[in-house]
């Protein structure tokens, strides 16, 4: 469920009319619900009440300050991937103590600035990554909570960008060499094993790949123990999808699912959610520039762009796409939705059956919330786009639009003599 609706034909976010915003603030822009964002973490959150756990929020999905500390005064910790995601959550008063870091390229900066900061494990991937750890955190004379994070072998059918789990992905320790990673870890004098972490993917909308992970982390926790390794953590990822077209489970199914093989293992339960919170509770707003027709095809110009929304054509990604003004209505038509990007991937939507816009009339494209504002970039020197927050009937710019002059920031021009 999210707060985007109807009124009287006109599409709202909560309280405030979207055609309004476009007035007030130009197009393209990202808004977001924030009633949405609240509804949409606390379903997930209640999901697993009654087991110790911890919801962890993956902000390499949205990471608006605003946001952050949104979810931060609702409880949530905090699934960080980079020193920047890291600066970001202590920026805004994290608990530090539920910060995980995930990832496979950690540099000895960044470790050190985890360790520095106190945060609850690091998910380490890799043999020279727990090495680089201990030996981080010997010079820092410290000893590091560190989780290994496991890789399942599992294809949980989505695109193959977003599929983390399966054999020959770069992202953890194989099935295979578990048992080997962790002997090695408890010999290393400066780590402290705190933790087992996987995670499949992104996108998933089927509930067996969940139970699948389960049954095969229950049985490597068992095997664990019964060699003297005893954890506090179970970090089991994120992963579930959201209705871009294909339905996905509601979050209670999803969390009976996965506690199913290990409510009775007695460790503190991580999940780390991102696209379920935020994909829903986010729109892009753009304006149609021309319609064009040619013989063969009807194009919808917009001045969005791939820069501003890249999924499209980085993952072939469905969005819903509709008209904020519905009250004219005219005929369906079958059309492509594109930028003014320079490049033939630059489109919101193939071969789309919708109502026919024309010159001036805006455009939703929704369930953006999720890797939309994070993903983009200036390609062409666009600007990137505000960031509005919705709450009621109040309207908070958490990110302002982009001028040339923050394009530019920090290029130099250099005087070179002319041959």
């Amino acid at each position: 469920m999210n707060y985007f609706e109807y009124k009287d034909d006109q599409l709202y976010a909560e309280d405030v009319s979207i055609a309004d915003l476009a007035r007030r603030f130009g197009t393209p822009f990202y808004a977001y619900s924030a009633r949405t964002l609240k509804r949409h973490f606390r379903v997930f959150d209640e999901a697993f009440a009654g087991t110790d756990h911890l919801v962890c929020f993956a902000m390499k999905a949205l990471s608006n300050l605003s946001i952050l500390k949104l979810f931060a005064s609702m409880g949530s910790g905090f699934d960080i991937v980079s020193v920047g995601e890291l600066m970001r959550c202590l920026r805004v008063g994290a608990d530090p103590a539920k910060i995980v870091f995930s990832g496979v390229g950690k540099t000895d900066e960044e470790i050190a600035a985890a360790l520095e900061a106190g945060i609850l494990m690091i998910n380490a991937e890799s043999r020279p990554e727990l090495d680089r750890i201990n030996q981080v955190a010997g010079r820092m004379k410290r000893r590091a909570p560190v989780s290994l994070r496991v890789n399942p072998d599992l294809d949980p059918g989505t695109h193959p960008h977003i599929s983390t789990g399966h054999r020959d992905s770069k992202f953890g320790v194989p099935l295979s060499q578990v048992h080997e990673y962790y002997a090695a870890a408890r010999g290393l004098p400066n780590l402290e094993l705190v933790g087992l972490s996987t995670h499949i993917g992104s996108q998933i909308t089927d509930t067996m790949p969940f139970n699948e992970v389960a049954e095969k982390v229950r049985a490597i926790v068992s095997e664990l123990r019964a060699n003297g390794i005893a954890l506090k953590y179970l970090d089991l990822g994120g992963g579930l999808g959201i209705p871009y077209q294909e339905e996905p489970p509601p979050p209670a199914e999803y969390a009976k699912v996965l506690l199913k093989p290990i409510r009775d293992l007695g460790l503190r339960i991580i999940t780390e959610p991102g696209r379920v919170i935020v994909g829903n509770a986010g729109v892009f707003v753009t304006r149609v520039v021309y319609v064009k027709e040619t013989d063969v095809k009807r194009f919808i110009v917009v001045d969005g762009a791939m820069n501003d929304l890249i999924r499209p054509v980085l993952y072939e990604a469905y969005h819903e796409i509709r008209l904020v003004d519905r009250r004219s209505v005219g005929k369906r038509v079958v059309a492509d939705v594109v930028g003014p990007v320079c490049e033939s991937g630059d489109f919101l939507a193939r071969e789309r059956e919708m109502p026919e816009p024309k010159a001036g009339d805006l455009l939703a494209v929704m369930s953006a919330g999720a890797y939309g504002f994070v993903m983009s970039s200036n390609y062409n020197s666009r600007p990137r786009v505000p960031e509005l927050l919705i709450d009621d009937a109040d309207v908070h710019v958490i990110r302002e639009r982009e001028n040339f002059e923050d394009i530019i920031r920090g290029e130099k021009i250099v005087e070179l003599k002319a041959r």
